[in-house]
C-alpha cells in the first residue's frame, strides 16, 4: 500500500502553494486515476507520491518504507528499483535505439524477455531505429514499453495517451490495463480525459491543491468500452 499523509508543497520561496495537506492511500495493485484542471495540483501530487519531488512536510510510505524519510541517494535506488514511469515527455536518450532504450529499463529489472513489450506496443519494426526517426506517438510507446520492461511495483503515468491516435490509445490502454492485473503493480494516472477515469478502481479529483472527492468504481470499463 502506498500511503501519502498529511502532505504539503509549495514553491517559490513558499509563496505559491500546490498541495495543502492531502492525504491518500492507495492498495496494493490498485489501478487510480486522479482528475483535476490544470493548477490543481495533480502532477505534482503524483510527483510526491512517486518520489520524484520530496513535500515540504508530510510522509509517504510504500509497505513498511517511508520514502520521504530516505536520503537522496537512498531514494534514488528506490525510484530506480521499484518505480516505473509514463511521462508526456518522452526522456529517450537520443544516441540509442529503441531497442536499447527500452533494455535500459530492462536491465534494472534483469527482464531478459522485454522484445515481447516492444512487440505488444507494436513497434518490432522499429527496434534499430532511433529516436529522430520515430514520430511522437512512437517515441511515447518507447517510454512506455522501458517503463514497463522495468516491471515496477508502482507505475506513475502523466498523460500516457496525449500523442497518440484512438485506435493505438485503446490498443495501449488496453495492454497496460491486463499487464497490470497480471502483475499486480500499484497503478497511479494523471489525466484530463474523463473518459479514461472509468477504468481505475479508484477516481480522485483534486481542485486547488486539495483533495475534493474519492470515488470507488466497482464496474471498470475497458479500454475499448469507454469514449474518447
Amino acid at each position: 500500500m502506498i500511503v501519502a499523509e498529511n502532505i504539503f508543497k509549495s514553491f517559490n520561496g513558499g509563496t505559491v502553494e500546490v498541495l495543502k495537506g492531502i492525504s491518500l492511500e492507495v492498495k496494493d495493485g490498485g489501478f487510480v486515476v486522479i482528475l483535476g484542471a490544470s493548477g490543481s495540483g495533480k502532477s505534482t501530487f503524483m510527483n510526491v507520491l512517486s518520489g520524484l519531488e520530496r513535500p515540504d512536510s508530510g510522509k509517504v510510505v510504500y509497505g513498511n518504507e517511508e520514502i520521504t524519510a530516505m536520503t537522496d541517494k537512498q531514494l534514488t535506488e528506490f525510484r530506480r528499483r521499484e518505480v516505473g514511469f509514463i511521462f508526456q515527455q518522452y526522456y529517450l536518450l537520443a544516441h540509442l535505439s529503441v531497442d536499447k532504450n527500452v533494455k535500459m529499463g530492462a536491465d534494472l529489472a534483469g527482464n531478459k524477455s522485454y522484445r515481447e513489450i516492444i512487440e505488444k506496443v507494436g513497434l518490432a519494426d522499429k527496434l534499430k531505429s532511433k529516436p529522430a526517426q520515430l514520430s511522437g506517438g512512437e517515441q511515447q510507446r518507447v517510454c512506455i514499453a522501458r517503463a514497463l520492461a522495468k516491471n515496477p511495483r508502482a507505475l506513475f503515468l502523466d498523460e500516457p495517451t496525449g500523442a497518440l491516435d484512438e485506435a493505438t490509445g485503446r490498443n495501449i490502454l488496453d495492454y497496460i490495463v491486463k499487464l497490470q492485473r497480471e502483475r499486480a503493480f500499484t497503478m497511479v494516472m494523471v489525466t484530463h480525459n474523463t473518459n479514461i477515469a472509468e477504468m481505475a478502481d479508484t477516481v480522485i479529483k483534486m481542485n486547488s491543491g486539495k483533495i475534493t472527492e474519492i470515488s470507488p468504481n466497482a464496474l471498470p470499463k475497458s479500454a475499448y468500452e469507454i469514449g474518447w
